[in-house]
């Protein structure tokens, strides 16, 4: 019974480090973030508090409302095409094609990248100076027009692009495993019923890879919240405030414009909006193990 009693309360020291990080960095850090925002903090951090007039401020703010629609574009689209196009790829390799762990490495590679790296990668692609628009002519199709980059309708469409260029191979590679993890069986009776192989994979395996795809599809979204690299790399947050996104205006409120309440509010928004996009997926996995565990 003592060594018992041993183990617990040496993981609990062993934990302890752990644990006083967490509620004094973390928590502490946000719930000073939130304080700050009800105050009129501007480069030093202040006690008057001011209510809800940060907030106020900030949807008030024509870049803020922009920000948040612009990353709502990049989140669905993002989120969307890497779903897509990884299981696209994953369905591509799971037929065992010849060099598979080649091609699995090229596909994959990009997410192995940081996102300042494929931010710049794609600015000089997308260059119309010396990109695939002036290659492009240099062809001799001289009215070839690809400036999405420095069109403010269209640029934020080149950062979707970027994004599931290098998320997609993390898609891929969870398909493919839970691919892999299908039995031959079903395999084998869906091909003696003659069913088409893309029916197959749309109404047999597809839905055996909800779990993998909620799960690829969390991890997108929490990425899609914090953007701020990508965009900095890419576009700077323009032309205008065509790409502007919340990370960014945080960033630039609390090191560039000496606005500490009001970087601070938008901070709070942020986090609760990742309370919100975690708190319906948590919901279900914890009603989905109760339910299993009536059974």
């Amino acid at each position: 019974m003592q060594a018992k009693r041993r183990r617990p309360l040496a993981a609990t020291f062993a934990l302890l480090p752990t644990w006083i990080a967490a509620i004094f960095i973390y928590i502490g850090t946000m719930v000073w973030s939130v304080r700050l925002s009800f105050t009129d903090s501007t480069i030093f951090p202040s006690s008057n508090y001011v209510g809800f007039a940060q907030y106020a401020k900030l949807f008030r703010t024509s870049r803020w409302l922009a920000s948040l629609e612009n990353v709502l574009i990049f989140g669905v689209l993002y989120v969307a095409g890497c779903l897509a196009l990884g299981f696209v790829l994953a369905t591509a390799l799971d037929r065992k094609v010849r060099f598979e762990s080649v091609f699995r490495t090229i596909f994959l590679y990009p997410y192995a990248m940081s996102f300042v790296v494929t931010g710049l990668i794609w600015q000089w692609m997308l260059n119309p100076t010396f990109g695939i628009q002036a290659t492009v002519r240099a062809l001799g199709w001289q009215g070839f027009v690809f400036d999405w980059i420095v069109n403010r309708d269209m640029a934020i469409y080149t950062v979707v692009f970027a994004g599931v260029w290098q998320g997609a191979g993390l898609v891929m590679v969870i398909a493919l495993s839970g691919m892999r993890g299908i039995g031959e069986e079903q395999w084998k009776a869906a091909q003696i019923d003659g069913i088409p192989v893309w029916r197959i994979y749309t109404s047999i395996i597809l839905p055996q890879l909800r779990p993998a795809l909620a799960a690829s599809g969390m991890l997108l979204s929490m990425g899609v919240i914090k953007t701020y690299d990508l965009i900095v790399a890419q576009t700077g947050g323009g032309p205008g405030y065509s790409t502007e996104v919340p990370a960014k205006f945080i960033m630039d409120n609390l090191f560039e414009r000496q606005n500490l309440g009001l970087a601070s509010a938008g901070a709070t928004v942020l986090v609760l909006s990742v309370v919100m996009a975690v708190a319906p997926f948590r919901y279900a996995l914890a009603m989905r193990a109760r339910r299993r565990g009536a059974h």
